[in-house]
């Protein structure tokens, strides 16, 4: 599926009809609620979901909403008539904000979830017909929730928007590893898995289910493949995999990663497999990450690169990222275990630095299409017609340091707030001229390092909260309470404790085994 900002052909190309472009981005929609009512999620009404209800036989609804600890949460309804729908719709539900968050008091927990009507989809897993919807937080005086992740992302976008001009996109990639009894025939090589197909790659339909539920209910999805990580261990065959998201607007990439994560898990629930999405499985092999990749975008046009070369704005957002990457770990690696991931000498960065197309830095920038024609295509192609010009809008830089265990509305809010600061303070650009590589980062001196437990994670975040609450963007209360979780992990000497075998990583693992 080509994203929201690629140009695609009008219906006018192929049938000579009038039919606008939007029309025909509805016709290749595989959202079946965009396909009934005819028009793009955005544009959604409650007249709208009332009339799809109707006339689909839907029997129930699910409102659905992020916890503090990052799960998918859920309320589930009865539907009862159209004046019963129509009042949810339209009012929402109350819920014990203190059992959600632990920012929020017991004293006074109550809080609203009001329904987000574009992100309202079928549920694929439920045996009566049931349609959920994403929900935002609203405290008792019908505000949106400050301290809720979601509104917190919601502001650094908006002080972004405010303060430069453009708004910040982001495409997620999850991996993750399946569980499972060792299959004899065609047994999984160990670290050979990337890319492979079945029935050397297993678990291949499990990715392939979960993407296809994904793009049913309205996710902009990229692709799906088989990762490097494969082995056996205890008499189980372990393999990753990973799916990775098109840009798109940050709340609309974090709502569709949580959501992944629950595909995924309910995918291999049903195949009676276990899933872990946990930063690192087993000393010695593959961890997970939870990579980001970024563009900054004006008026449609993405501001990193000018059709043939990386811009200063991304060089300038890129020295925001690398001024923050030590504090943003506290919000992207939460759990002891995403510090076992994050050593020296692997693929997991560990430097302070960035470069391109080049995996052992922190800040990468990937391969491109800029500067090209449609050479590749008509050599692939011998005898097709010219495509003409190519879009060069694809330039993305990817943060690598995130995993399974982020926090994920809170980190992107994080990532936005750094490139504000790129974009706005003075000597972005130097500083991130000073921090460029081409080598192997792991052994160039004199870098500086990202943390090495959740303690100093938290550390580095106090050091710059006055970056993260500035315009109101995180709540100071929020700070203080996330930071508190983090150094109540206990991992300030974690390292040192299993060199010396104080602690074992297995029983690491087993305690953060599912993480967000």
């Amino acid at each position: 599926m080509p994203s929201e900002h690629t140009p695609v052909p009008s219906i006018d190309s192929f049938t000579g009809s009038s039919a606008a472009l939007s029309t025909d981005t509805v016709s290749l929609n595989p959202n079946p609620l965009v396909q009934a009512l005819g028009k793009p999620a955005e544009d959604f009404t409650r007249a709208d979901i009332i009339r799809f209800v109707a006339e689909q036989g839907i029997t129930m609804l699910n409102l659905r909403y992020v916890g503090g600890d990052g799960r998918l949460k859920e309320l589930n309804f009865a539907i009862q008539s159209a004046a019963h729908l129509d009042r949810i719709l339209t009012m929402g539900e109350r819920v014990d904000g203190s059992s959600l968050f632990d920012v929020v008091e017991a004293t006074s927990s109550d809080l609203y979830v009001v329904p987000r009507l574009r992100t309202a989809y079928l549920n694929p897993f439920t045996e009566q017909p049931t349609l959920d919807i994403m929900c935002g937080f609203y405290d008792v005086e019908g505000n949106p929730l400050a301290s809720a992740p979601q509104q917190v992302l919601r502001r650094a976008q908006e002080t972004l928007e405010a303060e430069t001009g453009c708004r910040l996109e982001a495409l997620g990639e999850l991996e993750y590893y399946l569980f499972s009894d060792v299959d004899e025939l065609f047994g999984v090589e160990e670290q050979r898995g990337y890319h492979e197909a079945a029935p050397f790659s297993k678990w291949s339909r499990v990715r392939s289910e979960a993407l296809g539920h994904l793009v049913r209910m309205g996710c902009a999805v990229k692709y799906a493949h088989a990762e490097v990580g494969n082995f056996v261990a205890d008499g189980r065959q372990i393999v990753q995999q990973e799916i990775e998201f098109l840009p798109t607007d940050v709340s609309r990439a974090a709502d569709q990663m949580v959501l992944a994560k629950w595909v995924v898990r309910e995918v291999a629930h049903a195949h009676g497999i276990e899933v872990s999405f946990s930063p690192k499985i087993a000393v010695g092999q593959a961890g997970s990450g939870m990579h980001f990749h970024t563009r900054l975008m004006k008026d449609g046009v993405n501001q990193f690169s000018d059709g043939s070369s990386l811009t200063d704005v991304a060089r300038r957002v890129i020295g925001g990222y690398l001024s923050h990457a030590a504090s943003l770990t506290a919000f992207g690696n939460t759990v002891p275990v995403s510090f076992l991931r994050l050593v020296p000498h692997q693929e997991a960065p560990t430097a302070i630095c960035w470069g391109d197309r080049n995996r052992s830095v922190l800040v990468r920038v990937p391969l491109g299409w800029q500067n090209l024609d449609d050479r590749m295509f008509r050599d692939a192609n011998p005898g097709a017609s010219p495509v003409g010009e190519l879009p060069g809008d694809s330039q993305t830089v990817e943060l690598r340091s995130p995993d399974g265990s982020a926090a994920i509305h809170l980190l992107l809010a994080g990532i936005t707030v750094a490139a504000r600061i790129g974009l706005t303070e003075p000597g972005m650009l130097e500083y991130a001229g000073e921090r460029y590589v081409s080598g192997d980062a792991s052994k160039i001196e004199g870098l500086d390092q990202l943390p090495v437990s959740c303690a100093q994670a938290a550390e580095r975040m106090l050091a710059q909260r006055e970056d993260y609450e500035a315009f109101e963007v995180f709540p100071a209360s929020l700070i203080d309470s996330w930071a508190a979780g983090l150094v109540a992990l206990g991992d300030a000497d974690l390292r040192e404790e299993i060199a010396d075998a104080r602690i074992q990583v297995e029983d690491l693992v087993a305690r953060y085994f599912h993480v967000g």
